[in-house]
């Protein structure tokens, strides 16, 4: 574990940073206290390839590569230099960028039954923005919604509809405080493979889009997502995948492709840039013209170098085919959690695509053991919790430390599991917090 200065100095940068900022930062998933609170180290000085060095200088190995943003490593040289290229030569300008243009066209040559392209830096606005190009085309407003979509008004309304609806989406007590509520009942959730909810919600309601993942924790099951298209031609509503997180760690493009199932619109983040600000939004041409139709603007898409860093990300993976790359280290990941479970005769469930792979115990101290296995694995410099998002810089030299590592961390867990040993003696701090939203 970090020095006792160090981890002093981190506490308190962390406190005059909640001084400031309400909450401490601008995303809730890098929250201290979302890892081991009070132990957690808070800010970074440098990151390359997979490791991470803290203001306090200390290194550690990064097993969540900054919540799946970075599939090529942190800082790759070939990414970092064309962006520095477009910075020095200018990245705004009274004109536009000709990467713009070039970037959506390789998107839609990537996905045949696109025709139209718009670009956004954040995944929560690109979201909102397929919302509001839906809603343009087909003049109706209400959603029905699977998945993980962001912070907007509209996806946090699905919780006036019913409280806590997005609890088995991601996130579970999220406050609609400040979300207008006559937003109420314009967005309904249902649950991934339940095809007879899916319908209930379609059948009672005038429903514009369907709006969700192509899968987060489970594959599709019994033709889930072709059937979901079925429905949706047939009553004219629009089908829009949500990529952010699933883009490009499977196939190279949308996940959808993996599935042959082709949405209306798809929306595209996280990895598109490498860890640079870009995402993107592709449909039909059918659809897309429908966004001239409303006022979709904002100074900061038109920056050169997201455009510069997606183009190059885009170039590098498909050179090294790097779908193929972490997918294949995602599935020896969750088969050694797997033998490990088995070796310590412990219950765990593991999901997700194999890129960004997680497992839970099956166990009343799930959350207990999940923290203690990230306090071990920082009192070995490693960054990590139950989750991986894998990175082609993960190599077999890291993954055979951290394996040794989480080898001890079940053995543990293991004899507390059958009551030769108590979790709470071996925590050095409390469980790690879901719902932190308030906290000061």
């Amino acid at each position: 574990m970090k020095s006792k200065n160090s981890l002093k100095n981190n506490n308190k940068l962390w406190e005059v940073a909640k001084k400031y900022i309400p909450g401490g930062n601008m995303f809730l998933s890098k929250r201290p206290e979302r890892f081991l609170p009070g132990y957690w180290p808070t800010f970074y000085k440098k990151s390359k390839s997979c490791y991470v060095t803290d203001i306090n200088n200390k290194k550690y190995t990064d097993m969540i590569m900054s919540i799946g943003t970075n599939i090529l490593g942190y800082a790759e040289p070939n990414v970092s230099k064309a962006v520095i290229k477009s910075i020095k030569d200018g990245n705004m300008s009274t004109l536009n960028c000709f990467e713009e243009q070039l970037l959506a066209k390789k998107l839609i040559k990537m996905h045949s039954w696109s025709g139209g392209a718009k670009f956004a830096r954040t995944g929560g606005e690109a979201n909102a923005i397929a919302v509001r190009i839906a809603r343009a085309f087909n003049k109706k407003t209400k959603i029905a919604m699977c998945g993980y979509h962001g912070w907007h008004d509209w996806y946090l309304s699905s919780n006036l509809t019913k409280s806590n609806s997005l609890k088995n989406h991601l996130l579970p007590g999220l406050s609609t405080d400040g979300v207008p509520k006559n937003l109420k009942n314009t967005v309904y959730a249902f649950n991934y493979n339940d095809l007879e909810g899916f319908k209930k919600i379609i059948n009672k309601n005038k429903i514009s889009m369907v709006f969700m993942e192509v899968s987060r924790n489970y594959a599709p099951k019994n033709n889930f997502l072709k059937k979901i298209r079925k429905i949706t031609k047939e009553k004219n509503i629009v089908l829009i995948f949500d990529e952010c997180t699933s883009g490009f760690r499977q196939t190279y493009g949308g996940l959808h492709k993996l599935y042959k199932v082709n949405p209306d619109i798809a929306v595209f983040g996280k990895s598109l840039g490498n860890g640079h600000p870009i995402t993107a939004i592709i449909g039909t041409k059918k659809i897309m013209k429908f966004s001239q139709l409303s006022f979709i603007s904002s100074t900061f898409w038109s920056e050169r170098s997201g455009y510069v860093a997606a183009l190059k990300t885009l170039e590098i993976m498909k050179q090294k085919k790097t779908w193929k790359i972490i997918t294949k280290k995602g599935i020896k990941i969750r088969n050694k959690w797997q033998q490990l479970a088995r070796k310590y005769n412990l219950d765990i469930e593991v999901s997700g695509i194999p890129a960004i792979s997680v497992f839970n115990f099956k166990s009343k101290k799930s959350k207990q053991y999940i923290t203690f296995v990230t306090q071990e694995m920082l009192k070995k410099d490693y960054l990590a919790n139950n989750m991986v998002y894998v990175s082609i810089e993960h190599s077999e030299k890291v993954l055979k430390k951290y394996f040794d590592i989480l080898d001890e961390c079940f053995k543990k867990i293991s004899l507390c599991e059958h009551k030769k040993l108590n979790i709470k003696n071996l925590l050095i701090t409390p469980t790690f917090k879901e719902n932190f939203l308030r906290m000061n």
